[in-house]
């Protein structure tokens, strides 16, 4: 059997695309698997700060397109980057064991965010990490980045940023963990939803291609994923919406929390929920009302004025 495996060009998304290849290989001996490098429209301008770049979707409709009209058989995203909906005909057949969901954080000069001097720049391309950190830590002053990981780690510097973050998950795929100085607590930095998870995508209708790609899920990843993903869905489903979300498993038992906060970090909502673990959608569904009845209507409405503007 040899399929074709779409992927980015760049270093992460080969490297996250080789350990799939990798991992399928070992399930199938004698499985042929064909790379092909597509560019998408996030790889072609890292100048445009991703919440104005356009329609979502902007790491993976291209990829998502080869798959339809055939030009490749399976497609391998980082699930934080992927929309809610799913084009008709396309599943996650797979989504791997998660990585570490932290982000993490680079600096030269400083042990920590706490550290920082007042006015001090910290760089990072996230509306969710901007909100979080201006809420905790308002005498900061953050800055947008994009970029490959090699590009962001020289670019902080000739910014003049005191440090830069990024997820630790990227990071630890390519073997830079020397590159950074600490893991954030989710608790001080909620992760983006999804973060550290990988999504292996294929068409429905390839049924000998679903079950082989199907031996990679891993339960409690996507049971967590989903919740967090319902969360996002509930507050409007935008990937780069400043709202954060991490859910853990206990026996039968699975957590949420959901943070939603403005640009400026002056509001914020970081509200739990939990349930059985059988009912991720509904958990995460049920914390997204509540987050919108406990300031987040309001939040929503300021996010809406200020990035359609």
């Amino acid at each position: 059997m040899k399929i074709r495996l779409g992927t980015r060009a760049s270093l992460l998304a080969r490297t996250q695309s080789g350990w799939v290849a990798d991992q399928l290989r070992a399930f199938e001996p004698g499985l042929e698997i064909e790379e092909v490098l597509i560019e998408t429209g996030g790889d072609q301008d890292q100048e445009t700060p991703l919440h104005e770049a356009g329609a979502p979707g902007v790491f993976t409709a291209e990829v998502e397109r080869a798959l339809l009209d055939g030009r490749v058989d399976l497609a391998v995203h980082s699930l934080k980057d992927l929309p809610i909906q799913q084009p008709e005909g396309l599943i996650l057949a797979a989504i791997p064991e998660r990585e570490d969901p932290r982000d993490a954080w680079i600096s030269a000069d400083h042990a920590s965010l706490v550290d920082l001097p007042e006015g001090s720049v910290v760089a990072t391309g996230s509306l969710r990490r901007r909100s979080q950190i201006l809420h905790r830590h308002p005498h900061l002053k953050v800055e947008g980045i994009r970029g490959n990981i090699d590009t962001r780690l020289a670019k902080y510097r000739e910014q003049g940023a005191a440090g830069l973050i990024l997820a630790a998950s990227g990071m630890n795929r390519v073997s830079r963990q020397g590159d950074y100085r600490a893991l954030i607590s989710v608790t001080e930095m909620t992760p983006a939803p999804g973060q550290g998870a990988l999504a292996v995508e294929v068409r429905q209708a390839d049924e000998d291609l679903v079950r082989i790609v199907s031996k990679l899920d891993h339960r409690e990843t996507r049971e967590c994923v989903t919740a967090e993903r319902a969360l996002l869905s509930g507050l409007g489903g935008g990937c780069h919406l400043p709202v954060g979300a991490i859910a853990g498993v206990s026996g039968d038992h699975l957590s949420l929390c959901g943070v939603l906060g403005s640009l400026d970090g002056e509001k914020l909502v970081r509200l739990s929920a939990e349930g059985p673990r059988t009912d991720s959608i509904g958990i995460g569904t049920e914390l997204s009302a509540l987050i919108r009845k406990t300031g987040g209507e309001e939040i929503l409405a300021e996010l809406d004025a200020g990035l359609n503007t």
